[in-house]
């Protein structure tokens, strides 16, 4: 094979977020953009000599492409074995388990996540380390730092890239190139952890599921766990054909971008339990007759119901939230005597308590839940652990959602996304909130406490700043407020509602409800209007 060094100049904004590096297709598609960035990883990940991959992605536009140059760069820095799913599809929690199951030194997943795909839409490249886990932020740093300095990068011009839709071994020189089977090793992984027989028997007595795969990637995972294994009708697995602008949706298994899901779930007579995921199949959202099950509800209550499950009945050591996420599981661990640690937002900050033991289960409010089977969060594990414990527990979703908020008090939670059109602006507000938090400062009326989050890694001491800012209320209710780091435009101030209840006519009232007031002085408190001549959030979730 011919190796090719190409002279090149630097981008400046190669900066990867919480998960990679996201930006339009367009963007992608600039001269060398793509390849930049692919030799900065390889300049700084450090691989060992005759290196194993893992590639793979979600099958959005660009994908293909993406890939063939990807095989190339690999081969001529030396890679020696690439293994990608066929037709280069790879779900995000299936990558993960890949690069530690074939013990890979690491793998590209190309995904922007739940971000919209198609030409118009975006594109995305993150590289996991040979944990199967997202590259730490002392990594991610040094790559952009490469990026803004890079003058060449090296590939293969002559590699014939075989047909990725066959199963196979093809060899080119000293780079060997396996074509596999992207779903059976992971289903192999989730028949580990669930008891598949008892499912199957809860699936054959009537009970409804109802799984919505987006046009996205994990179709294939869900057609052959569902209906292949635990014998689910076909019909009850949806829009499973993995499509390159995901047929026209926008991949984000939330109420918003999903409301035929919530109408469904709201209907008299409908499913027992409808689930969906995202782009990448890295996401969950969770309904049953009546509505959303909320993402920080479903962390605590499968905390809480562990034990009902073969891959978890011998204890959790230990759970773990991002910050904005709600106090919920802080309930459980206290009542399960193990301790639940703090951490910023991005997969990233668990993947070293989860190497090192110290977590069972994990989750973010942003419909994201995982545990020590992988490194990355899980949609359709999250699906099956709970039909798993419905099996068990012989209890429908909200008679499971009741007894959960008469032990433990209900945590009424709401997300507000604030899509500011001025970058400077959102950096401007945050600062005004950053201010108020210096030690000597005197908090404002009503507010107990204001800290700028940080964060110290009980691992490897790294150290992580300006990580959102929590403020604490008289009332015991809570704010945050942080900039969110997965979109490519703009800037989106993400402001979290929290508030504890424990009287019963609480705890059946709407979130919305209970949380409005909370919402109106959040806005106050953050000026929110003043930096951004915004009155309303955008979205709320």
């Amino acid at each position: 094979m011919q190796h090719q060094q190409v002279e090149t100049r630097p981008y400046d904004d190669q900066r990867p977020g919480t998960a990679g590096l996201r930006r339009p297709v367009a963007t992608f598609r600039q001269p060398h953009y793509l390849e930049n960035f692919l030799q900065s990883v390889f300049d700084i990940a450090d691989l060992p000599d005759g290196a194993t991959l893992i590639a793979g992605g979600d099958g959005r536009h660009f994908n293909a492409e993406a890939l063939q140059t990807l095989i190339r760069m690999a081969a001529a820095n030396g890679v020696t074995r690439v293994i990608i799913g066929r037709d280069g599809l790879l779900s995000t929690p299936a990558a993960s388990h890949l690069i530690r199951h074939r013990r890979a030194d690491g793998g590209f997943l190309l995904t922007a996540s739940h971000n919209p795909g198609g030409p118009d839409g975006d594109f995305g490249i993150k590289f996991n380390v040979a944990s199967g886990g997202q590259a730490s932020e002392a990594l991610t740093e040094a790559i952009y730092a490469r990026s803004r300095s890079i003058g060449a990068y090296r590939i293969c011009t002559d590699l014939a890239v075989p047909p990725l839709d066959a199963l196979g071994v093809h060899a080119f020189g000293d780079c060997v190139i396996e074509i596999v089977d992207p779903v059976s090793d992971y289903a192999a992984l989730m028949q580990s952890l669930f008891d598949f027989d008892r499912i199957r028997a809860l699936l054959a007595s009537g009970f409804r599921l109802h799984f919505d795969a987006m046009n996205a990637v994990t179709g294939p995972y869900a057609r052959h766990i569902f209906c292949d294994l635990l014998g689910a009708p076909e019909g009850a697995v949806q829009r499973a054909t993995p499509l390159p602008d995901f047929g026209g949706l926008h991949p984000d298994p939330n109420p918003v971008e999903a409301p035929e899901l919530l109408r469904a779930a709201e209907a008299t007579g409908g499913p027992d339990l409808i689930a969906a995921s995202d782009g990448d199949g890295d996401r969950n959202m969770i309904l049953g007759p009546g509505g959303l099950v909320h993402p920080c509800d479903s962390l605590a209550v499968l905390a809480a119901q562990h034990h009902r499950v073969p891959g978890y009945r011998e204890g959790l050591p230990g759970v773990a939230r991002s910050m904005p996420t709600s106090r919920a599981i802080d309930a459980v661990a206290d009542a399960l005597g193990i301790p639940c640690h703090v951490t910023p937002t991005g997969w990233r900050f668990f993947c070293n308590l989860l190497e090192d033991g110290q977590l069972g289960l994990c989750g973010e409010e942003s419909f994201g839940t995982s545990s020590h089977h992988a490194r990355e969060k899980d949609g359709l594990w999250a699906v099956l652990f709970w039909l798993d414990v419905l099996a068990d527990a012989r209890r429908s979703i909200p008679e499971l959602l009741d007894a959960h908020w008469q032990r433990f008090g209900r945590h009424h939670y709401l997300r507000e996304d604030w899509q500011i059109a001025d970058a400077d602006a959102a950096n401007a507000l945050v600062e005004g909130l950053r201010a108020a938090c210096t030690p000597g400062a005197a908090p404002p009326r009503g507010v107990h406490s204001m800290r700028d989050f940080a964060y110290e890694d009980p691992v490897d001491g790294s150290h992580s700043e300006h990580q959102g800012i929590e403020v604490l209320l008289d009332d015991g209710s809570r704010i945050i407020y942080r900039l969110s780091g997965t979109g490519t435009r703009g800037a989106t101030l993400r402001v979290y509602l929290e508030q504890h209840v424990t009287a019963p006519e609480a705890i059946a009232q709407a979130s919305r409800n209970v949380l409005a007031a909370l919402g109106h002085t959040a806005a106050s408190l953050g000026r929110i209007e003043h930096y951004t001549g915004l009155s309303a959030p955008t979205l709320r979730v």
